[in-house]
């Protein structure tokens, strides 16, 4: 019964830490939170790994550059991730990309966090 207990401890206070992280995104209403939002997520190309809004390396300017013209263009975060992701290859991203190769990155601790989930069940079940 304990095991019990413990168990949806965790399981609520990792609903808590979900709802935080929900909360606490980042607005990006103006352009302004664009533009400082999307640098974050674009890494230097000079640099090793760190984005380009920490950077002061002439790539990095020029990247900063284009983000700022595309937002001011009207196009979508996701176009203009898209783009630079063309332009200077899927590495140019500080988070994998959610298609291809990348999924299983997300995918994976996904799935090692339902294995231990279930296993958790498991022995909750068996200690009854």
């Amino acid at each position: 019964m304990k095991v019990l207990r413990s168990f949806r401890l965790w399981c609520v206070a990792l609903v808590a830490v979900l709802a935080l992280a929900l909360a606490t995104a980042p607005a990006t209403s103006t352009a302004a939170a664009r533009i400082a939002h999307l640098e974050t997520l674009v890494k230097c190309p000079a640099c090793e790994d760190i984005s380009v809004a920490v950077s002061n390396a002439t790539s990095a300017v020029a990247v900063r550059h284009e983000i700022t013209q595309k937002v001011h263009e009207g196009k979508s975060d996701n176009e203009i991730l898209t783009s630079l992701e063309d332009a200077y290859g899927p590495s140019i991203l500080l988070s994998p990309s959610t298609s291809g190769i990348g999924s299983l990155l997300w995918a994976g601790p996904l799935c090692v966090l339902v294995v231990i989930l279930v296993i958790g069940v498991r022995l909750a079940r068996r200690r009854r």
